[in-house]
């Protein structure tokens, strides 16, 4: 408001003053008028006016300019041209001189002021490259983001003159959170000082305008009663900073946009009303863009900052495991030896301390074979095999635990000889966790399904799938269930599994260039599907 009344004070001297010079002027040479010849005066005195109009058009601006033009034009015509003292003309010639004297003073003050607005568009536009530089050297010069962050918030607080810039983040909950903040403002914050009003359905009060403005994208602003304004929905989203009017505001939220995404919201505040034109309307757009790409890149370094710790925890997760493996075997070996020695003396329990004691045993192998896998310490060896030559051997590990259960081998007949490279030793190992996990969770009463064909183009690669008829696996399992230690909800706690069994299938099969998978059956189950890289009989016949 001092502001506004300041150029108001300076409006009215810059009438005063110059309507004076014209009355100086004019009185001037009404004194030399009678000394001044008639043709040579008459252009003495056009030209007089003519410089008093270009100066007020330079210093005034064209309303006045062109204001003074008329007036000068009137004095002009009243008191030098015969008859003196009336607005009548007696001669034709003076008219031409009085019509190209008004329209030389219009045009020129007309002139004069587009250059001057010209120039002044051209300094304007100079400032906004450089605070726009500013913001750039600034963020780049930053190390971290949260202080490039800051910095860019403290360039447009000085470049926009108000007493507070503030940029609240919005995270992935929806949730605004502090992101920097430059200045203080002395007046109490609106929610505090609002009086209750009628709002209209969907829009919000002065204490969630933050993350309204965030959930719906649109601009806001705060005026001294505490009554809200909104942009228009419908207005164009890039533009929003420069086409919403803020005049009679003491705050403005502005909601930052990175890739059509809200990042978080910029506030402005002052302890007056805000005073933004066309031009700082214009770099607030520009800015508020630098300001969107500064929240970006915090919540990428923060990001990046949880990756990197995950990954470490990851490492130490693997490193603790290696070494809890290795340092089980010993203990292990001198229980079951124990155990075997007890078991001669004819007591029945060395008969359970040695089954737990394999069970354990084989949990510590699957815990040293997942450390070995995740660290690429594991050592395999593909060589081509045949599919017959795998599941017979599978068949024969998996007898014990199939009892009277029937498992159902089907082989692709169009192939003559179905053949893989992969790591014969291995992939059984993969084969029979398959089969053993189909015999846990299906019905005894059912049985398991195996098979093998050559799928992909020419033969690109050997598939081998086992199918039961138990309960599936829930669609939100799918992928999980090819985690460590993950273990459906539901399973059975006597199930003797610890949740290595699929993931450790599945990385050796990625380690010989082929994976594991799951898909439902029809009817009810589940299939496990092993694809291993197939070899023709022509590859193999090749010199």
């Amino acid at each position: 408001m001092r502001e506004s009344a300041g150029r108001t004070v300076g409006r009215a001297w810059d009438w005063a003053l110059w309507i004076g010079m014209l009355a100086i002027v004019t009185t001037l040479l009404f004194l030399l008028r009678d000394s001044l010849g008639s043709s040579l005066g008459a252009a003495h005195i056009v030209l007089a006016y003519l410089v008093l109009v270009l100066g007020a058009s330079a210093r005034a601006g064209r309303t006045v300019g062109m204001t003074l033009s008329v007036l000068a034009f009137g004095s002009f015509n009243f008191f030098f041209v015969r008859p003196y003292h009336t607005l009548a003309v007696a001669a034709p010639l003076d008219w031409l001189v009085l019509g190209a004297f008004l329209a030389t003073s219009l045009i020129a003050a007309q002139l004069l002021a587009r250059a001057q607005r010209e120039a002044d568009d051209a300094r304007q536009r100079a400032a906004e490259v450089d605070r726009l530089a500013l913001v750039g050297a600034e963020a780049l010069n930053a190390g971290r983001a949260d202080e490039a962050l800051r910095a860019i918030v403290d360039v447009i607080r000085s470049s926009l003159d108000v007493a507070r810039c503030v940029v609240h983040v919005r995270d992935a909950t929806g949730q605004m959170t502090l992101g920097a903040e430059s200045g203080a403002v002395a007046v109490a914050h609106d929610a505090e000082t609002a009086p209750a009003r009628a709002r209209a359905p969907g829009l919000p009060d002065a204490a969630h305008l933050l993350a309204w403005v965030a959930e719906h994208g649109r601009p806001a602003a705060v005026r001294p009663d505490g009554a809200l304004r909104f942009a228009d929905p419908g207005a164009p989203v890039e533009q929003a900073a420069s086409l919403f009017d803020v005049s009679g505001a003491k705050a403005l939220m502005l909601p930052l946009r990175v890739h059509d995404r809200v990042v978080g919201v910029l506030e402005l505040r002052h302890d007056d009303l805000m005073t933004l034109d066309t031009p700082r309307r214009r770099l607030l757009g520009a800015l508020s863009h630098y300001a969107a790409l500064g929240v970006e890149r915090m919540q990428l370094a923060s990001e990046a900052e949880h990756a990197d710790a995950l990954r470490e925890a990851d490492r130490l997760k693997d490193a603790l495991l290696m070494s809890v493996s290795h340092d089980l075997r010993t203990p292990l070996t001198t229980i079951k030896a124990l155990a075997q020695s007890i078991g001669r003396d004819g007591d029945e329990r060395a008969i359970t301390i040695e089954e737990e004691a394999d069970r354990l045993n084989h949990f510590v192998a699957d815990l040293l074979d997942l450390s070995r896998l995740a660290g690429g310490a594991l050592q395999l060896k593909p060589e081509v095999n045949a599919a017959e030559d795998l599941l017979g051997v599978a068949l024969e590990r998996i007898q014990g635990a199939a009892g009277t259960r029937t498992i159902n081998v089907s082989l692709d007949t169009q192939e003559p000889l179905l053949l893989g490279r992969f790591d014969f030793s291995h992939t059984l190992r993969v084969l029979v966790n398959l089969m053993e996990n189909a015999l846990k969770y299906s019905p005894a009463n059912t049985a398991i399904d195996v098979s093998a064909r050559r799928g992909g183009e020419h033969g690109a690669y050997l598939e081998i799938t086992v199918a039961d008829r138990g309960a599936g696996v829930a669609d939100v399992d799918r992928d999980r269930i090819f985690e460590p230690f993950y273990r459906p909800e539901g399973t059975p706690p006597d199930t003797g599994s610890a949740g290595l069994g699929l993931s450790i299938a599945r990385r050796l099969s990625e380690a010989q260039g082929g994976t594991v998978y799951y898909e439902p059956r029809e009817g009810g189950g589940s299939r496990f599907v092993m694809r291993l890289p197939g070899v023709s009989m022509h590859e193999l016949n090749a010199p």
